[in-house]
């Protein structure tokens, strides 16, 4: 199936972290796996990082996300009209700027909380505070980091509301009828959120590999992206890889002298155990001279909106 054609009555199949049998335009993601593979790997990267200690954190925060995933269970996506409906105007079916949530991300939030020992938290001032919000007031927090219009004050609860988000917006997508989706015309754009992606994955392996899939950095859904292509402006007049220098070549920020942007790439053929999650995370180090250096990364990690 070319992108953007109306997309085939067969079942969608593949995983694009271990080869797929042709490249598939969009791959839902399996809540039973993302954030328990997301936690096992920052643990793994966190011996002898500079960071250790913070990767460590983000990797029992990852845990505790896949507790709550299997909490929560499956939950209810939209009625299948408004999902083809949705489609057939070329908008995300999950919008998620725009979708009234079910209060269930909400206990997701509690029971994400829950899940930690006040003795190990960062900040259980943040939590303390977090836990005195009402309702009203937890959905504001919400919609003002789906909008991008935060308060500094909140940055420190935005942590975990954004880490709730993730879970919750994760099993709607996983949820969602994969045949009835397709790519939206912004091809940067999650199709089925709308959000924004963390980071590229270049396959190694499968039929086809060499595939450029991104990640969601909302739902976790993954969907084909034309390499040599920027993420932000899609010219591929002005693009290069930016690394660094003597390390292992895993990570590599494509940047656009056009729009004066930069992308991260992650290349399995250098790690097949990578997970764009927690190897963004991990490779901070590239964000900062690449930002340095000039270019603005293309979105941000909603894990690292603090701070």
């Amino acid at each position: 199936m070319r992108q953007g054609e109306v997309a085939p009555k067969g079942a969608w199949i593949g995983d694009p972290l271990g080869g797929v049998k042709a490249p598939e335009p969009l791959i839902l993601p399996d809540p039973a796996r993302r954030f328990t593979n997301t936690a096992s790997r920052l643990e793994a990267l966190s011996g002898g990082h500079p960071m250790m200690e913070w990767l460590r954190f983000m990797a029992r925060l990852a845990s505790a996300q896949h507790a709550v995933a299997a909490k929560l269970g499956p939950l209810s996506p939209p009625a299948q009209a408004a999902v083809e409906f949705a489609v057939e105007a070329r908008m995300p079916p999950l919008a998620a700027d725009g979708r009234r949530r079910d209060p269930a991300w909400r206990d997701g939030l509690a029971m994400l909380l829950d899940s930690f020992d006040a003795e190990i938290l960062r900040a259980p001032a943040v939590v303390t505070g977090l836990r005195d919000r009402n309702a009203e007031a937890l959905e504001a927090l919400a919609d003002g980091f789906l909008h991008g219009d935060l308060d500094v004050a909140d940055a420190g609860a935005v942590l975990y509301v954004a880490a709730a988000l993730q879970v919750y917006f994760t099993c709607l997508a996983a949820a969602l009828p994969a045949s009835s989706l397709r790519l939206l015309p912004q091809r940067g754009l999650c199709p089925c959120c709308g959000s924004t992606p963390v980071a590229g994955v270049v396959t190694a392996s499968g039929p086809t590999p060499g595939t450029r899939y991104l990640y969601c950095s909302l739902c976790s859904t993954a969907w084909n992206y034309v390499r040599a292509v920027c993420v932000t402006c899609g010219d591929s007049r002005a693009l290069a890889l930016k690394g660094i220098e003597g390390d292992a070549g895993l990570a590599k920020a494509e940047t656009c002298d056009t729009c004066h942007t930069y992308a991260k790439m992650l290349y399995q053929a250098r790690d097949m155990q990578l997970d764009p999650f927690a190897d963004d995370l991990a490779t901070l180090g590239l964000d900062i001279l690449v930002s340095e250096a000039g270019w603005a990364r293309h979105a941000p990690n909603p894990l690292l909106l603090v701070g």
